[in-house]
């Protein structure tokens, strides 16, 4: 179930809150346990076993590494062998196919000379981000950061939580296990929950999908039917949709959870107005940055063992990144793209303390950034390889190619400018915070962008949201 289809917003967000908020207090965790379970199976069917399976197995994990935890080596062997488990799970789910055509390439075709067939595994949804959710939950576990759950019922609700469950944030259960034993929702939280919820919707409707409908005609096109004009525009267009996509998710996820009584982390803070590539990444997708710094870039020894062990774990982590993703070169060039780009700037930095600032430095990493993406959405390297070639007047010109005009209904480019417009000013920094005149129009206007969302809903088919296939 999408959040941004009639089915979420006009029949499941009514019927749940209306029964969640007639509940007695202690009813409350188990129907929103049994809603996210129906949540997950109504859009992935017989495959939510994937997802029980998870809980019942991490929860006993977790229990097992605390009821070792007096002793290091059989606590140790617990944790790492539930760390097995969940990878192993994640790779033959996301990766096997992958993998086999990996395999298949560098042997020259051997294994469907031999009648290998490619494996046909159905992709969970969502499956990335509620396997690195338990990795979080064991780790922290292992390491005496948080306490396991006292019930399967409490570990299951953390970890299907309907809201963040499909793509984040990703929420460690320490930051909500508070609010899992007892928390209350104010009206405040409700105002602030539905403005939330709306500004997500509205991002998602008013500018990704519009966004997104000139970038998937751009990148449908053949190379000898791109031109740089073009190609610049579906490389621009697809940088506005996958921003206010995956935000707008975040959004919503994090109005939901307000609703619930819960403080979900941010995810997005402005990525688009960051100075360098190290920084946009502390301001794109926080929870998964924050993820692989704590679990993977610092236990492999971060930057406390000289510059150029920083710059292999930096490489490492961002070619994992890349792979987390999605199981195609593409996703893997992507993540040692930007591994290395962040590996320059930090070499730039001590050695010549050097470092992009100001417009320059913002133009810099817009650059980067945006070309990055083009491997991100292209279907292959060819692919992504031609229309770098267009973008930096490199590929072949001339003949009968479609015009950058011919691309640009009225409707899609006066939202993609707004879009480009919001992404790069600080529009709302610069209104008072605190007026009484401004929270009032903010609620109105969360409301007008609703109503208009939800009315562009109703007349169109919805687009699932891009991280949904992570």
């Amino acid at each position: 179930m999408v959040f941004s289809s009639n089915l979420f917003i006009f029949a499941f967000v009514p019927i749940f809150f209306s029964i969640y908020y007639l509940l007695p207090y202690r009813a409350r965790n188990p129907f929103i346990f049994l809603a996210s379970i129906f949540f997950y199976e109504f859009g992935a069917g017989p495959i939510v076993l994937v997802l029980i399976g998870s809980i019942i197995f991490n929860y006993a994990a977790g229990r097992a590494i605390e009821a070792t935890a007096g002793r290091r080596g059989l606590s140790g062997a617990v944790f790492w062998l539930a760390v097995a488990v969940n990878v192993a799970v994640l790779v033959y789910y996301k990766y096997a196919g992958f993998l086999w055509g990996a395999a298949n390439d560098l042997t020259g075709g051997a294994l469907s000379a031999h009648g290998l067939p490619r494996p046909d595994v159905v992709l969970p949804i969502g499956i990335s981000f509620f396997t690195f959710q338990a990795l979080s939950y064991i780790a922290d576990i292992h390491t005496g950061h948080c306490r396991s759950a006292r019930s399967l019922l409490e570990f299951g609700m953390y970890h299907s939580l309907f809201p963040q469950l499909i793509a984040g944030p990703i929420v460690r259960y320490a930051e909500i296990r508070g609010e899992i034993l007892k928390r209350y929702v104010s009206m405040a939280m409700v105002s602030d929950g539905f403005a939330r919820f709306a500004l997500g919707l509205g991002k998602k409707i008013i500018i990704a999908d519009h966004a997104g409908a000139i970038a998937d005609a751009v990148f449908k096109l053949a190379p000898d039917q791109l031109s740089p004009g073009v190609a610049w525009l579906g490389a621009i267009a697809y940088s506005i949709q996958i921003l206010f996509d995956f935000s707008g998710y975040s959004d919503m996820a994090i109005g939901l959870g307000l609703l619930l009584g819960f403080h979900f982390p941010e995810n997005f803070n402005h990525p688009y107005r960051s100075q360098s590539v190290t920084e946009f990444w502390r301001r794109w997708h926080m929870t998964l940055s924050r993820w692989f710094r704590d679990y993977l870039y610092i236990p492999l020894g971060g930057n406390r063992k000289g510059p150029y062990r920083t710059y292999a774990n930096l490489v490492l982590v961002f070619f994992l990144c890349g792979l987390w993703h999605g199981a195609g070169y593409t996703f893997v060039i992507w993540g040692l793209y930007h591994g290395l780009l962040l590996m320059t700037e930090r070499f730039a930095l001590h050695r010549w303390n050097l470092a992009p600032r100001g417009f320059a430095g913002q133009a810099y990493t817009l650059l980067m950034v945006v070309v990055g993406w083009v491997f991100f959405r292209s279907t292959s390297l060819p692919h992504a390889a031609a229309l770098l070639q267009q973008m930096s007047l490199l590929g072949e010109h001339g003949g009968d190619r479609p015009s950058l005009v011919s691309f640009l209904a009225a409707d899609q480019a006066s939202y993609l400018a707004v879009g480009i417009v919001l992404a790069l000013v600080p529009v709302i920094g610069l209104l008072p915070q605190r007026s009484a005149l401004v929270l009032a129009a903010r609620r109105l206007a969360s409301l007008v962008m609703f109503v208009y969302s939800a009315a562009l809903l109703s007349a169109n088919t919805f687009n699932p949201f891009l991280y949904f296939r992570f």
